[in-house]
């Protein structure tokens, strides 16, 4: 069997995304609360100043706050060996600066891991998923100030500390390159500059975004470090998007054009956090777009010794790049490109390729050789409740199947590739533009853009066959 026999099957969510309660039990504003509803053609807005009226979606999303009970037990229906979610920061420190946690926060992950441990479900646990406290955003513009370094580590320190020997495995921000592009800016990173009204067209200034990154990287590494001491059994893994990306042509313009965009959007943050140091190819791009980071003298020793553990990136689709500017460009909220030719695209415009994923995954290995996993991979799709009730999403069984299949085949080639949770394993708020109707889940939530519904869950066809493939560890896809 191609799968390791210990293999973490599982699935995915973010505390934002799915929790709801947004103003629960002493819980403070995150910079995902203050973003209203949007559509796959309409940006969702960031309004600092809440709209009466107004629809935010992660206010309630699907209320897995309340509901964290039934849900995990339908994921242990499921099988899973592992669930990935994320701890909302603003639970634990509501601004990010009080002196004491908030002991009702710490309290309910108490119970969501007490939760997992009982169905003998393994948390994977991401300390920051886009929701930067608002209240750090509007004192620091979030990470643009290195002020967010100690404020981030006091969070850390309580978490670790609290959850130690009830958890193994941690990330420390998800999707940390999204911040390489102008959306990452408020979304991972809560910088808000003055005259953003949207999120699809934020004010961009890159130099703050990098320096930004560069604030996350020292963070990051000395999260780890301090991961480690405080408990030498947990594992601590960094989290990229990871987009793979193609030549349009073979001409030597469009590889080199391919190359930079690669050496950018997918490996610089991972050359980081990995290998412990900024990439050489990185101080060009600085030069050329006039980016100067501030360094302090100690920064890269603390890089150098707060590697990550492993490796873990979302995977969801592939594009390719030219030097051609007039070429005619791919749809896709987060990763643009330019439209393949040979693939077919989702609903949303992003082009499904499963052998992307099997490039992906041995490009990384090759690059950094520690343990990865696949921790976000799904098809948002809109999904349509038949007169019996019934969910037949047959397109995204196909979609898994053949992702799944790639995976394996990549296991033969020698990844080491220790995990798989695709994304939304029970429908949730899209981070990208608040929508319901974009559903990944194998659990339909009774959930609309209205804000409407009664929030109920429902199998889909994908819950069973994804049972299926748990139960005979990759085996079984029909």
């Amino acid at each position: 069997m191609p799968f390791q026999k210990d293999f973490l099957w599982g699935g995915a969510v973010a505390a934002n995304q799915c929790e709801g309660a947004w103003d629960a039990d002493g819980k403070g504003i995150s910079c995902a609360d203050i973003c209203t509803v949007g559509s796959a053609t309409q940006s969702k807005r960031i309004t600092p100043v809440l709209e009466e009226g107004t629809l935010y979606p992660s206010h309630e999303a699907i209320d897995f706050y309340h509901r964290y009970r039934e849900d995990i037990a339908l994921f242990a229906e499921m099988g899973f060996r592992v669930f990935r979610f994320s701890i909302n920061w603003t639970r634990i420190y509501p601004t990010g600066e009080e002196e004491t946690p908030n002991e009702k926060g710490l309290a309910f992950y108490d119970a969501v891991i007490e939760e997992c441990r009982k169905h003998h479900i393994e948390p994977l646990i991401t300390i920051s998923h886009y929701e930067v406290p608002l209240a750090l955003t509007q004192k620091y513009n979030g990470w643009a100030s290195r002020e967010m370094i100690d404020i981030f580590l006091k969070y850390c320190q309580t978490i670790f500390e609290r959850y130690r020997g009830k958890v193994k495995y941690w990330l420390t921000f998800n999707e940390i390159n999204g911040a390489t592009g102008g959306f990452g800016g408020f979304l991972s990173q809560g910088i808000l500059n003055e005259g953003t009204k949207d999120f699809m067209h934020q004010v961009d200034i890159p130099q703050l975004r990098f320096q930004g990154l560069h604030h996350q990287f020292v963070a990051s590494a000395k999260a780890v470090q301090l991961a480690h001491s405080i408990d030498p059994a947990y594992r601590v893994g960094c989290m990229q998007i990871f987009s793979t990306s193609y030549p349009l042509t073979c001409d030597p313009k469009d590889v080199i054009a391919c190359q930079q965009r690669n050496h950018i959007k997918n490996w610089f943050c991972g050359d980081v956090q990995v290998r412990g140091a900024y990439p050489n190819y990185i101080w060009r791009y600085f030069k050329e777009n006039g980016i100067e980071i501030e360094m302090h003298p100690e920064d890269a020793e603390t890089l150098r010794a707060g590697c990550v553990d492993f490796y873990t990136f979302s995977y969801y689709m592939s594009s390719c790049e030219t030097a051609d500017a007039e070429k005619k460009k791919a749809q896709g909220n987060l990763i643009g490109g330019v439209a393949n030719p040979y693939l077919k695209a989702s609903d949303w415009g992003w082009q499904i390729d499963p052998e992307g994923l099997r490039y992906a995954l041995n490009e990384i290995y090759d690059r950094y050789q520690i343990p990865l996993m696949v921790v976000e991979n799904g098809l948002g799709a809109r999904d349509s409740v038949a007169a019996d009730g019934t969910i037949a999403d047959d397109y995204r069984i196909d979609y898994l199947r053949r992702h799944i299949e790639q995976m394996r085949e990549a296991v033969e080639d020698g990844v080491d590739l220790i995990g798989y949770t695709p994304w939304g394993c029970i429908d949730l708020v899209s981070a990208s533009t608040g929508e319901m109707a974009k559903r990944y889940g194998f659990i339909y939530v009774e959930k609309y853009d209205d804000g409407t519904g009664d929030l109920s869950r429902r199998k889909k066809k994908s819950f069973d066959w994804y049972k299926k493939v748990i139960a005979s560890n990759g085996e079984d896809l029909a």
